[in-house]
Parts: C-alpha cells; structure tokens; sequence
C-alpha cells in the first residue's frame, strides 16, 4: 500500500473512532488528544501495517493502548513516595475533587434522547452500540440486513437531531 493510499485509508476509517475515544475518555478535548495520538501513531508506525489486515481494528488496538498508556502514566504521575521510615505509597489524587457536573447532563441528555426513540430503532442502535455486527443483529431480531442498516441510520439520525446542542464540541 503506498503512502497516499495508507493516508486516504487512514481518512476514512478515522471518523470512526471519534465515537470510541469519547467512550474511552468521557470528555471531548481528551478525545480529541486521544484521536491525534492514535493517528500520530498510525502515521508513524505505517510500516508495521500489514496489508490486508483490518486498518480499522489495527488503528482500534492503537487508541485503546494508547488510553490504557496514558492513563497508567497519569496515575503513576499523580503517585508518590513517601520517604518517612515506614515508605506507603500515597495516592494524592484521593484528594482531588472533579467537576463531573457537565459530563452527568450530557450524558443524562443521551440517555433520554435514546430512551425516546421508538423501540424499532432503538433496539438495533444499542445492540451495534454495544458491538454487535448488523448480521448478528438481523439474526437475532429476524430481519433483513438491510431493515438494520435503516434503522440504525434512521436513529442516528434522529439522535443527532435530538442532541444538536452538542454540536459545537465535534
């Protein structure tokens, strides 16, 4: 694969992750740096790419060590020695109090949005959301592949809609 077509691959399938990096990171800057950092790496480490493979999955595994990396980082970052006669490790974040408030009404927000879509649309949204396949979702709720692909456009569709007030953070 040359260079331009590993970086118009990389183009396609990097839509994709955005919503994964949310669910990894819960915030929308974060997910940002954690998507840069996935396609820093990808862009960088192009040669280990093995042709044929499934980029989306390989550029999946990249984000999700790069998270799990980051976060150990920030742990051991925010983990200190005490260098009295008895040596604990002392956690300082313990201490630290977040400011959950806007993540709880945006998600809270989502929540209801998708609650109030019709169960038709629902159900098969949140079986591909929770990583089914659509032929496993046709399977298990006996209609044509096609019906799925609908039905999961159709409540995106409507979700993006419904959460519009969200728009600025993309």
């Amino acid at each position: 694969m040359t260079a331009l077509e590993f970086t118009y691959n990389i183009h396609q399938v990097s839509k994709a992750l955005k919503p994964f990096a949310m669910r990894l990171t819960r915030d929308s800057e974060d997910a940002n740096d954690l998507l840069q950092d996935t396609m820093l790496k990808a862009f960088t480490n192009r040669e280990k790419y093995t042709d044929g493979t499934n980029l989306k999955a390989w550029l999946y595994t990249i984000m999700k060590n790069t998270f799990i990396t980051n976060y150990q980082r920030m742990i051991r970052k925010n983990t200190f020695i005490d260098a009295t006669d008895n040596l604990h490790y002392i956690n300082s974040s313990e201490s630290t109090t977040y400011n959950d408030a806007y993540s709880s009404f945006t998600m809270d927000d989502i929540t209801k949005a998708i609650e109030s879509l019709d169960d038709a649309y629902k159900v098969p949204f949140m079986m591909h959301f929770r990583g089914f396949k659509y032929h496993e979702i046709a399977a298990k709720l006996d209609i044509p592949i096609g019906t799925v692909k609908n039905r999961i456009h159709i409540a995106r569709k409507e979700l993006k809609h419904m959460l519009q007030v969200y728009s600025h953070l993309d």
